[in-house]
């Protein structure tokens, strides 16, 4: 497919606020986004041309959506895969069906992160109560029993210190199969973007650390404050994962860091990601910029940083107290993502701290940012 020309409608399955920071970076580019969510005046509708509001089962509506744009991506991967699959067969579809049915199953993932060439934790599919002992004798204790779909933000998960945690996880989570995967004592969580264009050009972006409070992402520090080398394993990695998948758009990869410096694949995102926020500010073209000129079928821009950051998640009630003092801080650069109600545990936005050019490269956090 040649690249579309200016005044072409992207289409968007879902409405958060990663839809919205699409449609914006895709309107910056001369293009019209269309999101076709189940809940009205989301994020994404709140700043797009056009919105469809109805469920992804309705193939009608799905079908009325598809004949109005001119290419549809999605900004989360739990999009159930036959609505993908209905709407590929009448429009172009980037990221496509493989990448998302690989990402939405844990245990497909594993199994691909591992055919990539990205080392992975021990893990066992649990389809069946009676296969939990045989599982924990071989990967340990403790351990971390998962969903294999729908699980994010800690949710979806259950820590596993004994046979009997084991069982009454595997009683409470669903739905089956589980995965069961060894615990790691990670030293940090590192993340990478990568950029696969519809010619298959990679770009990837710095390696970043991420912090996290009541299991949501809570700060992402750019660059990650970890060995050049370590830096560049993880860029491999993503890249590695962005070529495997034969994905056009933005992929995300997250990494566990162990004490040694070996790095250890989690989980994969198909979709712009919260840990990539830094790059609207930091970077000439950010992840949303990238993703839209990737899914159009533009050239890929460049992904060099010409400050450091600090991304800051504002979660919640706390997070929004914090909303008037950040328009205050002269290199804070902060986004509302247009939610009406600050409830418990929800991203509200996000705040981007500049800094100089290399300020952390010498492993200091500078005073004044928010606190580790």
């Amino acid at each position: 497919m040649s690249a579309l020309p200016p005044g072409a409608t992207i289409g968007i399955l879902g409405g958060g606020q990663l839809g919205r920071m699409t449609a914006l970076a895709a309107a910056r580019l001369g293009y019209r986004a269309h999101v076709y969510a189940p809940e009205a005046d989301g994020p994404g509708a709140l700043v797009s041309a056009a919105q469809t509001v109805a469920p992804y089962e309705d193939a009608d509506a799905l079908g009325r959506f598809a004949r109005s744009v001119d290419v549809v991506t999605f900004e989360f991967e739990n999009v159930p895969a036959p609505a993908l699959e209905l709407l590929a067969a009448l429009v172009p579809c980037r990221p496509g069906l493989r990448a998302l049915s690989i990402c939405q199953d844990r245990l497909l993932e594993k199994a691909f992160l591992a055919e990539a060439g990205v080392p992975v934790a021990p893990w066992r599919a649990i389809h069946a109560e009676a296969d939990l002992a045989p599982a924990l004798a071989e990967v340990g204790l403790p351990a971390v029993l998962k969903t294999t779909r729908l699980g994010y933000d800690g949710r979806g998960q259950a820590v596993i210190r004994s046979a009997e945690d084991a069982a009454a996880a595997f009683a409470r989570l669903a739905p089956h199969p589980l995965i069961l995967e060894a615990f790691v004592p990670f030293a940090a969580e590192v993340s990478a973007i990568a950029a696969r264009s519809a010619d298959g050009a990679v770009a990837t972006y710095d390696a970043v650390e991420n912090r996290h409070r009541h299991h949501i992402l809570d700060l992402s520090i750019a660059p990650a404050r970890v060995p050049e080398a370590t830096a560049r394993a993880a860029r491999d990695h993503v890249a590695q994962v962005a070529e495997r998948l034969e994905l056009v758009g933005v992929v995300a990869l997250e990494l566990f860091l162990l004490p040694d410096g070996t790095l250890l694949g989690n989980e994969i995102a198909p979709r712009p990601h919260n840990s990539g926020h830094w790059t609207i500010d930091a970077c000439a073209v950010s992840q949303f910029e990238q993703h839209a000129r990737a899914v159009a079928g533009l050239p890929l821009g460049p992904t060099g940083r010409h400050a450091d950051a600090v991304m800051q998640n504002l979660v919640g009630p706390e997070g929004m107290a914090l909303w008037d003092s950040l328009t205050a801080v002269p290199d804070a650069c902060p986004h509302l993502y247009g939610k009406a109600e600050a409830r418990p545990g929800r991203k509200m936005g996000h705040a981007t701290h500049l800094l100089p050019l290399g300020a952390l490269a010498s492993g200091a956090y500078p005073a004044g940012l928010p606190p580790l």
